[in-house]
Order: C-alpha cells, then structure tokens, then sequence
C-alpha cells in the first residue's frame, strides 16, 4: 500500500506541473445557476463562466427530480462547515439538516458514529442491523462502501468490531468538499436505487476550474481536558457503609470476609491514599488541520489538486487520529462534444485506540484475576502505562476512491458512461506484554478490506413542444460489485515479550506431505493456543431504471421513475425487485399568487414510490444451508473428525427458509416550499411516513431442533414524522446583517406486524410489541423500598414474589401490574425512547462589517436512556471479583460521576438483585440543548489587496465547540450513548475545543 500512495502522490505532482502551463490566468466570474421553481438565481462555489464543460456533460448536483432544487433546507456550505475542527463527515453534519440525526456516543478521534435518516427502519437489536439501517453517503457519484458487520458473527461482545473498528467517514476533509446535500424522500433518491433505502448524503468535491487557484486552509486549537472529581478506597467504604449499616448484623464491612480486599485495608495507600491517576488519563490536547489545494487549466484541460494533514488529539486515554490525504482531478475535454474526467481520492487513517480493559479482554477471550482493579495512585497506573508500553496496537487504515468518466454532449442528447472503484483496508496488530495478562503475553494480527466497483452508464434526451411543454428522458444500467473479506488471528504464551510476533503456523502438513515439526512440536508451536479465522462475502447488483420528467408552462410538474434490481443476496425465486416512483409539483405562486409581492415563492409537491431493500448477508440467499462454525473462544463447537470441523446446520446462526422475499420500503412525502418579504423569509415543510415491508427478524423457534431462532420475514415497521426548516434574513445591509435558520425533526416509529402473526415477541431484554414503538425500553416500574416486612403484600398467606424469591424488607418496590401477587416479565411495561422526539440546530449569523458571528445550538428532546454505569456503580455485590465482563473496573472507576442521593438504599446482597438495570429507576430524561459552536472571524482580504497581494479570500476566524450542555440528565454526557440508549459509562467524553483559523484563496 506504502508503494502504490508513493505513485499516487508522484503521479499526481507531474500532472499538475504540466497542466499548471496550461493555465492562463483567467479571472474566474461566479456563474448562476438557474434554480427551477424558484425563478431566481444562486450562486454556486468553485464554478466560473468556463467550465461550461463541467456543468454540461457532469451533474455536480445530480438532478434527481425536475423540480429538485439547491434549497437551504437540503443544502449546507462546506465553507462554513470546515470551520467545525470535526475529525468526521458524522460530527460535521449533526444538526445541519431537518431529519438527519447523528449518535456520537464517543468523543473517541476516529470511532465509528451512527447516522439515520427519518427515524430508524427497524429495531436496533445489534450492529447488524445498525449497518442496515444507515443512509448511502455518495462521493462524487460514488456510493462509498463501509465496514460489513459479518465479523462480529465470531465474537461474544458486541463492543468494537473486530478489526480497526475506524470510521470510514473519518477521512473525508471538508476542505475538499464543494456541496453537502441530505435526499430523503424517493423523488431524490430512487436514482440510487435500493442502496438509498435509507436516504442519501450527497457529497461534491470541488471541480476543477479554468482559471488558476491556489488555496490553503488551516487551524490550530485545544481540546480542553474535563474537569473530574475523583475519588479513592476511602470514599468507596464510605460509599458501602451506609448498606452494611442498614443491613448486616454488626455493621461493619470490616467483618465481611467476602469483602474485596483492595478496600478492606484503610491503611493502604495505595488504594486509600491519593487519588491522582487523572493526570496521566485526561489531558489539554493539540488539534491541527492544513489542506493546500491547486487549480488551473484552460477550457479543453484543467485539474485540481489538494493535500491534507489532520492530527486530533484526544482528551483521554492517550487516543489520537492522524489523517493524511490527497485528491486529484482531471477533466480534459478534447472534442467540443467529448469530455473525459477522472478523481482520485487517497486517504491515510493512523488511530491510536483506548485502553479499556474491558475491550481488551473481549478481545482476547480471556479474564485474568479481576479481584483488585487498577489503583487510583499515580504511580501505580504510571507502572500500568509502562507495561502496557512494552506491546503495541497498531491501528492503521487506507481508504482509495476514484472514478473514471467518458461523457458525450450531442445536443439534446447525453451520454455517460462511469467507472468508481472504492477500497478500504484495515491493519490492526496487536501486542500484550504478559506483565498485562498474570504471565500471559498476546499477540493478534487483523487485514481486512472492503471493496466496492460499480460500472454506471446513463443517457438522457431533452424535449421542448411548443416552448411550454418540457421532457426529460432518462435511461441507466448500473452493475456493482462488493467484497468483504477478513483474516484475523491471535496466540498467546509467546516465548518472551522482546519476541513479538509468531508465525502462526498451523498447517499439520507440509506441502510435500510429510509431518510438519512445527505442528507436532508443542514447544516449538503451542497450536492449542493459536487461533485463526477467515471470511468473506460477496455481494452483486445489477439494476435498470428509466425516468421521465414533465413540466408544463413551469406551473405544473411531473416525474415517474421505474426501475429493476437483482440482487445476488436475494434469494432465487425472488432475485429481482422492481420499484415504482411517481413524483408532482404545482408552483403555485406562478399560478394564483403572481402579482402577490409578499409571497415570492410557494410550490406545493407530493412523491409516492416503493423502494427496495437489500439484504445485507449472503446467507440468507442460501435457504437451510450448512456450515463449519467456530466459537467465540476459537474451539470448533460443531461435531469434528481427526481436528476437522465437520458441515453442520447453523444452530447458533438460526434456521433459514425458502421463500424469503425482498424487503421493500413504500414511502410517501408532501410538502411546500414558500419564500416571502422579496425572499428574506424561506420555509420548508415537509409531512412524511414511511412502511417497511417484510423485514427479517430472528423469531426464538425450533429450539427441539437445537437452534437459536428462526430468521423469518414479515415484520413492518412505520415512520411518521415533519421536517422542518426556517431561515431569514432579519436584518440585511451595507454596515450589519443577521440571519438565522431553524432546522428540526419530529418522527415518531411504530411496530405495525411480525412474522407469523405475532403480536409480541421476546429477544433478549427487548420486547417487541405490536401497535408500539421500536425504541422503547422494556422495564419494571420502581415505585420506592420496602421498609419493612409489613408493607409487602400478602395474597393467600403467600408474600409478593419475585420470579419465585419472596420480597423482603429492603426490596424494591416493583410495580404488580397484572395483580398476581409475582413479579415476573408480565410486569415489565415499555417506557422511554431511545431516540428523539424533536431534534434539530439553530443557527445565528450576524455580520458587522468585515466581522461575523456564528453561533450554533443542537438540541434533543423527548429521548430518554438508562444510566447502566449507575447501576453498575450500586450494584457491587453482584459485580466484585467475578472473573466476566462485568466485574472489570477501568480506571474511571475512581471518577464520582452523577447524583448518588437520588437512589433508595436497597440491600444490595438480596437475591432479586434491586439495582438491576431493567427498571425505571435508571431511566432518566436525556434532552439537552448544547451550544455547540461560537466562531468569530474577520475578513482580511480588502486590507490585503490595499497591499497589492492579489487574493480572492484572506479570513481569519476563531471557534470555541462543545461550549456548554443543558440537560437534566445526571449522568456525563446525553450524548454518549449506545445504539441502544444504555449509557455504560464508556464513552469518552466529548472535548471543549478552541482553535484558530485561516482561509486563503489566490
């Protein structure tokens, strides 16, 4: 990989010294794009009067309706964007765009955030269906490939992927980027077919241009550590006291022989005394970005060329991201009718990852001795640095995109035909000292790679009867290919910790046939300790489609689109899926309102369409199929011969039938556009719902026969929702301006059926409920404690029970919903929603001569979570010394987080387990409203060209992010949440961040 960005960079430093003498200095003028509907004219970045070229024979925003339009409520400016020091496209676009919400549930550099589109299309049971539930992010009319989820088919914990477990999205620099729109309904989206289910995230690059371009973008900042109170053994005795006080005979923990011993010495300093490990774990850390671009050319031939470095620092736990990039464009146009063009796009992600524990031992499929956590005294966790220093973890990632393009311009008819590759591989080598695992040292070596190449070919003809009577023809054939594939393999008791890297050879044979000693010799080769896996999948998809837009007299608007897709992961009986889209629009203002001088703008639109939905796993193409699993400690746990695994059906996997249908998505969207007071004022509306049609599911069936579940199809699941989106020009003139937009969502989900007419199902701790919403909790109601054994109620003689276990003083008092005097899951009721109500941003801008202020705010409501890390914090009992994943202590144990008062004194050693999380008590209101960015900035290019230096753009600017969050939430942060709304304390905190800037353009 290091050889092949060596040619790309030397490649592309060639061709922009030879196509820099091509330049001829041009002074580039704005051009003005007509915007349909609206009868006026916007200006569009990046572009001049000569790169007609471009605009013609290249959709830089592709046209996916007749009326579709640059509007404010789908479009943002990269400009202001990149003021943002974000490290990814996620953290960039949160609370930009009505209807897009974002989960950052780490303020890890480079960690992986969810993005949905109009609510979520199915319930988030796993990462699986996470993945299947993202929108498409398209690159220059590339449909970016991301990470497949198949890996954690292998591993126990959901936690990380296996792998880099590295955003993709990290290494796209908005320096590049000239356009940012968010499709979501199918009149924008159904040209991409069944990948954009989801919605779509259109990304443009800047174009190259005639006139010559010399930009430089820059800034430098600080990451502001947190403030922490932390605490140290002392504390936490004074902590447990108060239950050893209410319910042991003596009260003193002192006496319990099961108490853990790292607490049970007061006199230990190393445990009791100073707590000052947050030093070495929190820090103020650097963050700096610098992108140069080039440009230049003539009319038949120009490029651009840019290079990029971003180095984010986290603020905890020693992370960081450095990406280094470089984009390349070329468009030559040797015919007048004949245009070629081509882009490049390399980027290099190095991240350095947190040091959980309890990531590390999920890993590695294995628990040392976790009776005493790491201590809170510096020099103790100064030591546990040093040791973890003595391995490595490797993180690297190496993203590739580009396409290839031939467009023919005859007129009235178009013709082009693409070629876009994407490939993204991952290395993650990893090395533990044995110091770090009781004498057993571990070494894993990671390559996977993700691979997209996709053919597109498209023609289109323009028709005009009598001037006021327009159509747009359109036909495409696109083919795509997907690969997916990982080697993982990981050994521990490595002869010493100088030798870090074994060759894992567990060939029993050599290639001659004889023995192989390093096999047979388990000195030499402890093959039982040696665990390895591979797998891959391939996806193809091969689609049609035809379109036609009609208008008339600019009044009235039409547009139909049919399409046919085939699907490798469909199943044989039902491998195409054929979807219909229809789309109108009335511009009333030209027709009832064209003398109204205080309506300037008002359209009404309508689209209807079904869209289909890819399944995201090739076995589900297969129907009852075999397989050779392994288990999630590397040991074969189907039936073997002579260390062979045999074929087996997939029991843990579920049972997969014939006659599985394509999942589909019919969608339905109204809405108006309207502009007032000479276009000051500008509103956007739009009335939604969307129907998921036979999801699959995993139905708990066929235990007799030995599986898990059953993967069935048949569940739906509907979207309802308004998007809204206000932005004015308050106040608008020569010396001061103010504008300011409004953006939000309000989507409520709803489970409408599931497979064989089910109308509840139970999946782990999640119930699913006909008539009720996906994103619930499924709790107990806590109504306070039981103070004494008088107060529990008594039916028959008989005392309310839990699952059996009779409720003593010192319980919870449980909500007996049915009234049958037990406890049991028929008590649980769903609570809460994971995910938001309303959510949206706020944007200010004032503008003060050559000064501007931004002042944006994001906000959530209506979303709740359950604060786990609480309960995990008063249930101690049941979480000290047990040698599992819920007894490991980070070292963020030591850190006093949320309010402790609020919580009844349960007793902790009773069998019902009080604090258990599956109740309302953890449930807390997790609304906030954040001012997420403050930038001011000045406008230095008129002093500039007083002094003769001939810029476009000199602006300085200063932003300060993350400045303060408003919640009534107790815990760290709302925001750090799982997919599943469980805050388990893991998050890293999300950084105040101060930078200061410098745009230049020549």
């Amino acid at each position: 990989m290091r050889y092949l960005w060596l040619c790309f960079v030397v490649f592309a430093a060639i061709t922009t010294n030879a196509l820099t003498g091509l330049a001829k200095g041009n002074e580039g003028k704005k051009s003005k794009v007509k915007r349909p509907f609206y009868g006026k004219t916007y200006v569009r970045r990046d572009t001049t009067a000569k790169d007609s070229l471009l605009k013609d024979s290249i959709n830089i925003i592709i046209r996916h309706t007749l009326y579709n339009k640059l509007a404010d409520s789908v479009t943002k400016k990269p400009y202001d964007l990149s003021k943002f020091p974000a490290v990814s496209l996620q953290q960039l676009l949160k609370g930009q765009f009505a209807g897009l919400y974002v989960q950052e549930p780490s303020g890890e550099p480079g960690s992986v955030q969810n993005m949905f589109i109009r609510g979520v299309p199915m319930p988030l049971l796993s990462p699986r269906d996470v993945y299947q539930s993202q929108p498409l992010v398209v690159l220059d009319g590339i449909p970016l490939v991301t990470e497949h989820p198949f890996a954690f088919d292998i591993q126990l914990y959901d936690y990380n992927r296996m792998g880099t477990a590295t955003n993709p999205f990290a290494a796209i620099d908005m320096n590049n980027i000239a356009s940012v729109e968010v499709l979501k309904d199918l009149s924008a989206t159904a040209i991409y077919g069944p990948r954009a289910v989801n919605g779509v995230i259109v990304l443009t690059s800047k174009t190259p241009v005639a006139a010559k371009s010399i930009t430089f973008d820059s800034y430098i900042g600080l990451a502001q550590r947190p403030h922490v109170t932390t605490i140290n053994g002392k504390y936490e005795n004074a902590f447990r006291q108060r239950f050893y006080d209410l319910y042991t005979t003596n009260g003193r923990y002192s006496d319990d022989e099961n108490y853990p011993i790292y607490l049970s010495d007061s006199l230990n300093n190393v445990y009791s005394g100073k707590s000052d490990w947050s030093d070495l774990y929190y820090r103020n850390a650097v963050v700096y970005g610098i992108n140069f671009g080039i440009s230049g050319g003539t009319d038949r031939a120009n490029f651009r060329f840019s290079l990029g470095d971003l180095k984010n620092n986290g603020i905890a736990d020693g992370t960081v991201l450095n990406r280094y990039s470089a984009m390349f464009n070329i468009n030559m146009k040797p015919l007048k009718w004949l245009l070629f063009s081509t882009m490049v796009n390399a980027n290099r992600l190095d991240r350095q990852r947190n040091k959980y524990l309890r990531d590390r031992f999920s890993q590695i499929n294995y628990f040392p001795d976790l009776s005493a956590p790491l201590p809170p005294n510096k020099e103790y966790y100064a030591d546990y640095l040093a040791q973890y220093k003595k391995g490595f973890d490797n993180n690297k990632t190496n993203i590739v995109d580009g396409y290839a393009k031939i467009g023919l311009d005859l007129g009235k008819f178009k013709f082009t035909t693409t070629f876009n590759v994407d490939y993204n591989e991952g290395y993650r080598d990893v090395f533990y000292a044995r110091t770090l695992l009781q004498g057993n040292s571990y070494a894993s070596n990671y390559f996977g790679f993700s691979q997209r190449i996709m053919a597109d070919n498209r023609a289109t003809y323009d028709l005009t009867i009598n001037k006021v009577n327009d159509f747009h023809f359109e036909l495409g054939q696109s083919t795509q290919w997907d690969i997916y594939k990982y080697s993982n393999a990981y050994a521990y008791k490595g002869v010493n910790d100088y030798i870090k890297i074994d060759l894992l050879d567990s060939n029993p044979k050599n290639p001659d046939g004889s023995d192989n000693p390093n096999y047979l010799n388990p000195t030499a080769f402890p093959r039982e300790l040696t665990f390895r896996f591979l797998d891959k999948i391939k996806h193809n998809l091969v689609s049609f489609y035809a379109k036609t837009d009609y208008s008339f007299k600019q009044k009235y608007f039409l547009s139909a689109t049919v399409r046919a897709d085939g699907s490798s992961n469909a199943q044989p009986t039902s491998r195409w899926f054929y979807s219909p889209v229809v789309s109108a629009a009335w511009n009333i203002k030209k027709e009832l309102l064209a003398n109204n001088t205080i309506i300037n703008d008002l359209i009404l639109r309508a689209s209807a369409g079904r869209i289909g939905r890819l399944n995201a796993f090739d076995n589900y193409a297969q129907g009852p199929q075999y397989t050779a699993s392994v288990g999630y400690t590397g040991n074969l746990t189907v039936p073997g011969y002579n260390a062979f695994g045999v074929l087996t059906r997939p029991y843990s996997t579920g049972w997969i039938g014939y006659g599985i249908p394509w999942s589909y998505s019919n969608q339905l969207n109204i809405g108006t556009d309207a502009g007032f007071l000479n276009n000051r004022l500008h509103l956007s509306v739009d009335w939604y719902l969307k129907q998921e049609k036979n999801l699959l599911i995993g139905i708990p069936a066929f235990a007799e026969y030995g599986y898990k579940q059953s993967i069935e199809s048949g569940m739906a699941v509907n979207n309802t929702g308004v998007d809204v989106s206000v932005s004015a020009n308050i106040i608008q003139n020569t010396k001061f301006g103010w504008s300011s937009s409004l953006n939000l969502n309000h989507n409520i989900n709803k489970l409408k059926a599931l497979p064989r007419g089910l109308n509840q199902i139970t999946i782990d701790n999640k119930l699913l409920k006909v008539g009720s919403p996906v994103d619930q909790y499924w709790l107990l109601i806590n109504d306070g404690i039981y103070k004494s054994e008088s107060e529990i109620p008594v039916v028959n003689g008989q005392p309310l029970k839990y699952n059996g276990i009779a409720m003593h003083a010192g319980d919870p008092k449980w909500r007996d919903i049915n009234g049958d005097n037990v406890i049991d899951n028929n008590d649980k009721v769903l609570k809460g929603h994971s995910l938001p109500k309303i959510s949206g941003g706020y944007d200010n801008n004032f503008r003060y001569g050559n000064w501007n202020l931004n002042i944006n705010l994001y906000f959530n409501l209506g979303r709740d979570l359950i604060h786990q890390e609480m309960a995990n914090r008063f249930d101690f009992i049941n979480r000290e010394g047990n040698s599992d994943v819920n007894s490991v202590k980070e070292i963020t144990f030591w850190e006093k987080r949320g309010d402790y008062s609020k919580y009844p004194l349960y007793n902790p050693w009773s069998t019902v387990i009080p604090y258990r999380v599956d109740q309302d008590l953890f449930l807390e209101n997790a609304s906030f409203l954040k001012l997420r960015t403050v930038s001011i900035g000045y406008d230095l290019t008129k002093a500039m060209r007083l002094k003769k230096i001939k810029l476009t753009r000199f602006y300085v600017y200063a932003t300060a992010n993350n400045v303060f969050t408003i919640t009534p939430y107790t815990g760290q942060d709302p925001e750090l949440v799982n997919y599943d709304g469980y805050d388990t304390g893991y998050g890293l905190p999300i950084p105040r961040t101060y930078t200061l800037g410098v745009k230049m353009e020549l």
